[in-house]
């Protein structure tokens, strides 16, 4: 048996091939009414559009943490934050203190195993960053 064999229908022929993604999308199709969205965002299954990929929908809070009360402090030899510590502050506020530069407001939408994506406050609107979890020194959730 070949590997692509485990995804084939029993009862489709020799030359169809079984998608488990357009069984899935099928299904949703099937449960919200209206064809499958493809290509921009995916198909909005509920909560705010802060909490679906968005941009929060005010600016963060008015105050500059200390650096004394973050959350994750790390030794000095510390290579980079932990994604695990990282992961809860997704759709929330976060203060992020770099190794270099000041620090800013961001709000999160991912958070992998070597970097975080989301939004950066500039002082007067929100834009696109990303980040490798090895430039962060410290950070703090709101």
């Amino acid at each position: 048996m070949y590997w692509y064999d485990y995804f084939r229908n029993e009862d489709l022929e020799d030359d169809e091939f079984y998608c488990p993604y357009m069984e899935f999308m099928s299904r949703q199709q099937q449960q919200i009414g209206g064809p499958p969205q493809f290509g921009g965002m995916p198909p909005q299954m509920g909560g705010s559009p802060s909490q679906m990929g968005g941009s929060p929908m005010g600016p963060p809070p008015n105050i500059t943490p200390s650096k004394k009360n973050a959350q994750a402090k790390f030794m000095p030899g510390t290579f980079a934050v932990d994604p695990g510590s990282l992961r809860p502050c997704r759709f929330r506020y976060v203060y992020i203190w770099p190794r270099r530069g000041r620090g800013f407001w961001a709000w999160l939408n991912y958070v992998g195993r070597r970097s975080a994506s989301g939004f950066r406050w500039t002082g007067n609107r929100w834009v696109r960053f990303g980040i490798d979890l090895r430039e962060i020194e410290t950070f703090i959730c709101f």
